[in-house]
């Protein structure tokens, strides 16, 4: 049988076709993951521009877009326990090309106190690199006759349900941090939220609350400054910088909690890119100079694979339910 020349044509524009299939099926990924980045990459942190996430992410994606030769644009999506960031994130190309900076509270909170979050952290978002934590202090007025948590216990035993515990805005990591203080030592504190962090540090100042428990960032001038003292912190250790000033859990066995920041990616993002980018961030969590910056934001490294990521964020979320549950506290 004769074949005439046009069905040769498209035999070969079919072989062509397949060929060119084959190759983008067993080479794309390799390829991928050889030349990414080839543009700039987006960085979504969902908080607003000046807060403590967005300093630290600025300071990150300042080295990374250093290590990369690409740039590394942030953009905001506050409000809504970081909803509108985290809903941004989850639904962006998995190409590697958009990275959410994801602080504590959106990724083990927000999942728990919002009915409709608008994204699934078990299946929308995957964790990259875990930047650092964050651990808390807890604070009182340097006029205050509360020195230690044995103090404290004390003063609230005395005048239960009367001390007054300015809470960094209702649900936050600090406020619950607070609560969960007060439940370890039956403290009884009546809780006064603030809309952040600035507000709850006036109150604490100007006398109107007793104590309050926040972030180093919030506190740490005023209590180098003489008008705060410090009488515990949150993490599991006494931090560096603060050795005198000994950790809750040395009072009240146990106890830990703290905030983190971490790089997370859209479900989908190729496993080698993931790789490229947790093992590059870790790189820079060793530099000397990084990780003095980072420490006076009150942020300590713990660079890691993905996989002890995945594990911490494990843990953390069950310490978030714990404390909901505990708590009584209903999604809303």
């Amino acid at each position: 049988m004769t074949i005439d020349m046009p069905t040769r044509r498209l035999r070969r524009s079919l072989l062509a076709l397949a060929a060119t299939a084959l190759s983008l099926a067993f080479g794309a990924a390799p390829a991928h993951a050889d030349t990414w980045p080839s543009k700039p990459v987006r960085l979504v942190v969902p908080f607003p521009a000046g807060a403590a996430p967005d300093v630290v992410a600025r300071l990150v994606a300042d080295r990374l877009a250093r290590s990369w030769g690409q740039s590394v644009y942030i953009e905001n999506k506050p409000g809504a326990g970081g909803i509108p960031g985290m809903s941004t994130l989850a639904r962006a190309p998995a190409d590697g090309y958009t990275i959410g900076f994801v602080p504590a509270a959106a990724a083990t909170l927000t999942p728990l106190l919002y009915k409709n979050p608008q994204f699934n952290i078990d299946s929308d978002i995957v964790p990259v690199a875990n930047i650092g934590i964050s651990p808390m202090m807890v604070a009182v007025n340097s006029s205050s006759n509360i020195y230690t948590v044995a103090d404290l216990v004390r003063e609230a035993k005395a005048q239960p349900g009367k001390l007054n515990f300015a809470a960094a805005q209702a649900n936050s990591v600090p406020h619950l941090t607070g609560e969960m203080l007060s439940r370890a030592g039956e403290l009884q504190l009546f809780t006064v939220p603030y809309s952040g962090s600035p507000t709850a540090t006036n109150a604490l100042l100007a006398g109107d609350a007793k104590l309050t428990v926040d972030g180093l960032p919030a506190l740490v001038q005023h209590v180098k400054g003489g008008k705060l003292r410090a009488i515990a912190v949150t993490s599991a250790q006494r931090l560096p910088g603060f050795e005198n000033v000994p950790t809750v859990g040395e009072t009240f066995k146990g106890f830990e909690s703290v905030g983190w920041f971490a790089l997370f990616v859209p479900a989908g993002t190729p496993v080698a890119v993931v790789d490229q980018i947790n093992r590059e961030t870790n790189k820079l969590l060793q530099q000397p100079d990084l990780v003095a910056q980072l420490a006076d934001l009150g942020v300590y490294p713990r660079p890691g694979p993905p996989a002890a990521m995945g594990q911490f964020l494990a843990e953390q979320r069950a310490l978030a339910r714990n404390t909901v549950r505990d708590l009584g506290l209903q999604a809303q």
